[in-house]
């Protein structure tokens, strides 16, 4: 026990890191093991149920370290996961649209995020402690995270939605010509045997829905890109760090299942996540203009909080039934 007290990892005790990853993992077994034994279709409810649980657990969680780790790391871990859960919204869009193009039926789809979110877990783990480790060794790399956002978040606004055809999607393209590919699903399997056309032989074949589960793993190394250093962007705590964006992706499976039905009315979010990531790209070099140490962390809650509200109000107003239909 004294030595879990006692010794550091990442500029925090053991027994902080090894207490998040027990919630982690107990969160996951949870789902796994009790809430999803069998495939069934997630409507809304039960995924606005998971998702609020999710949701009170991660800013919960911020209470924890708010306590351990004084009023400052509080306010920076809330930003970070509230900066973390709106651009995993991102996300959806692109899951949504993995799904709809491989037509994986929703009872499965929950099996396909699952193994999704527990690549991201491992994937994050590993660009975090990169990423901490040039932060520590060469703090003039945050200059370069705090531009790569700034030019990030003004690309967004520039270029705006464009659709994507999946189907020209060299990764997709690759699997194809690498693997045999079946046509259709087989059940939540992400691999079959079955025999080959040609010569009759019982061969491994991939799935659809093995297709969907690693094409979503790559959009999220893509979006964690932009996520991983919007978050150094607010604090450099490893811990803070990684604690922060794992929880905010863990409530992004259930809460897909809700937001799925309802994306076109969230029409102008992507503008309000570009303009946040221009924000925090920005407060780096607002605060050395000013003479500060550190921009604010209660200033930078209240405008992220501030934009993102301002995003999803418009959104859903420019979005409002009318009896003549949607209002574009």
């Amino acid at each position: 026990m004294d030595f879990l007290i006692g010794t550091l990892f990442l500029g925090q005790p053991l027994w902080m890191w090894f207490g998040f990853i027990g919630i982690v993992v107990a969160l996951l077994a949870f789902d796994l093991g009790i809430l999803h034994r069998d495939n069934h279709e997630i409507g809304v409810r039960e995924s606005l149920a998971l998702s609020a649980v999710y949701i009170a657990m991660g800013l919960g969680f911020g209470g924890f370290v708010w306590a351990q780790l004084g009023s400052q790391a509080g306010i920076e871990y809330v930003t970070g996961f509230i900066v973390e859960k709106s651009l995993a919204l991102d996300n959806v869009f692109v899951i949504a649209l993995i799904f709809t193009y491989f037509a994986i039926p929703r009872q499965y789809q929950h099996r396909v995020l699952f193994w999704g979110i527990l690549g991201a877990i491992i994937l994050r783990a590993i660009m975090i402690g990169f990423g901490a480790a040039l932060v520590t060794e060469f703090h003039w790399v945050l200059y370069i995270f705090a531009a790569f956002l700034i030019a990030t978040g003004i690309k967004m606004l520039w270029l705006g939605d464009k659709e994507s055809d999946l189907g020209d999607d060299p990764v997709v393209k690759f699997m194809r010509r690498k693997f045999k590919v079946t046509e259709q699903l087989h059940g939540q399997n992400f691999f079959v045997r079955q025999a080959d056309q040609r010569t009759g032989r019982l061969v491994t074949y991939v799935t659809p829905l093995f297709l969907a589960m690693v094409l979503i793993e790559i959009a999220d190394v893509i979006f964690a890109v932009d996520s991983v250093p919007a978050i150094f962007a607010i604090t450099t705590d490893p811990y803070l760090v990684y604690t922060s964006n794992i929880f905010a992706i863990l409530g992004l499976r259930a809460l897909y299942f809700a937001l799925a039905a309802i994306l076109h009315r969230f029409a102008y979010l992507k503008q309000a996540l570009a303009i946040l990531l221009v924000f925090i790209g920005s407060k780096i070099f607002v605060a050395d203009l000013l003479g500060w140490e550190k921009f604010p962390a209660s200033w930078s809650l209240g405008v992220t909080f501030a934009i993102l509200a301002s995003g999803v109000l418009y959104s859903l107003w420019r979005t409002r039934p009318t009896k003549s239909g949607i209002v574009s």
